[in-house]
């Protein structure tokens, strides 16, 4: 179960929208003290969609700005 805040349930409904489409339940929290849990209405995953949803969040990556640090060296530091 992921948990959100109620901000971000009221910011971003989209987002809450999506986690329940998967078929996952959420907890919303105001100062950290649950008030609800959203469930999905129905609890079949569409496998299409959600692989669709997957490719474009991983397109959206791709299209952001490219790092000017090369991996091996954030691989070298996080193993620090």
């Amino acid at each position: 179960m992921k948990t959100i805040s109620l901000r971000t349930l009221v910011r971003e409904p989209l987002k809450v929208k999506r986690m329940t489409r998967t078929g996952q339940s959420v907890q919303v929290t105001d100062s950290g003290k649950p008030l609800w849990v959203i469930q999905p209405a129905v609890a079949e995953v569409d496998e299409d969609r959600r692989r669709r949803e997957i490719e474009e969040e991983l397109a959206k990556v791709l299209r952001g700005p490219k790092s000017s640090i090369p991996l091996s060296k954030i691989v070298l530091e996080s193993r620090r």
